[in-house]
């Protein structure tokens, strides 16, 4: 069993985003932005899986650092409440534009 430590965690958070940041920037050619989107969606769904999962190990006594699940449980909510957000910041520019005298 291993004990986690939440800097060594955000940390890894941070040179995580700060990768696939530097990897778009680099990225010179055209990026199909839709499946940009599926591909965050999709992680972000794939976070909620392995928290639901870990979750579930914890209460069928397989996983015994609760540290863990709560960490994994608290990465899931932050990404759900990310997209959440971006997604409502998204429509109120759709109606914004769309209220715009032409």
């Amino acid at each position: 069993m291993s004990k986690i430590n939440g800097n060594v965690i955000q940390n890894n958070l941070r040179a995580d985003v700060l990768n696939k940041a530097s990897k778009v920037l680099d990225n010179k050619s055209s990026v199909d932005f839709s499946s940009k989107i599926h591909d965050a969606i999709k992680e972000v769904a794939d976070s909620q899986t392995k928290a639901n999962q870990i979750t579930k190990n914890y209460e069928l006594g397989k996983e015994t650092d609760l540290t863990k699940v709560v960490m994994q449980q608290q990465v899931a909510n932050i990404a759900f409440q990310l997209t959440l957000n971006v997604r409502n910041k998204v429509l109120s520019s759709y109606k914004d534009i769309m209220n715009m005298p032409v």
